[in-house]
């Protein structure tokens, strides 16, 4: 199971460009979809960990995952497997830029990639929106949340926070609310 799981998370951080955020459509499809390890819920919550847990954010998923499915030496592996392609990757890449780094075709390469790479980001939170059961009536909190950290900078630390506490606080609210009746 632990070597399945490494030459999974091995093969989505060598195949996937965008970075962690754009990691998350495979990730979902291998550990949810294909290979079963886990519910969509249960992916969604280590996905909101893994956002809130300091480091990078692919290999907090995987680590976190590997966590679940197999203690602590599937969280080394999952966080092993996913980074060990972009680190030989990288050095390949420093070893070698100087040479390519003005070519034409690596520069076209990377002008078509990026459109690509807004989608593979872009796509999880229509995911994430229907798991986490957004509704017409909750539909403005990621709205103005995007709002506050595009327009107005602010830190999405902030908002982490204030959209729990009022969660927290509301969830206590309609706890008394129905112990009243």
């Amino acid at each position: 199971m632990l070597f399945n799981f490494f030459t999974t998370c091995n093969k989505i951080g060598a195949f996937t460009l965008g970075g962690g955020y754009a990691m998350i459509p495979i990730m979902e499809e291998e550990f949810v979809n294909k290979n079963h390890w886990m519910t969509k819920e249960e992916f969604m919550d280590i996905m909101v960990v893994a956002q809130t847990t300091p480091g990078i954010f692919s290999i907090d998923m995987a680590s976190h995952i590997g966590y679940k499915l197999k203690g602590v030496w599937g969280g080394i592996v999952g966080a092993l497997g996913i980074a060990l392609p972009s680190i030989i990757i990288i050095l390949l890449i420093a070893m070698f830029f100087h040479s390519f780094k003005e070519n034409v075709w690596v520069e076209r390469f990377f002008k078509g990639v990026r459109p690509t790479v807004v989608a593979l980001i872009a796509a999880p939170c229509f995911t994430m929106a229907k798991t986490a059961k957004i509704s017409r009536h909750t539909i403005w909190i990621p709205i103005i949340s995007c709002v506050l950290i595009w327009a107005l900078g602010v830190s999405p630390i902030w908002i982490i926070l204030c959209t729990g506490i009022t969660g927290y606080a509301y969830g206590a609210y309609k706890r008394k609310a129905l112990c009243n009746k």
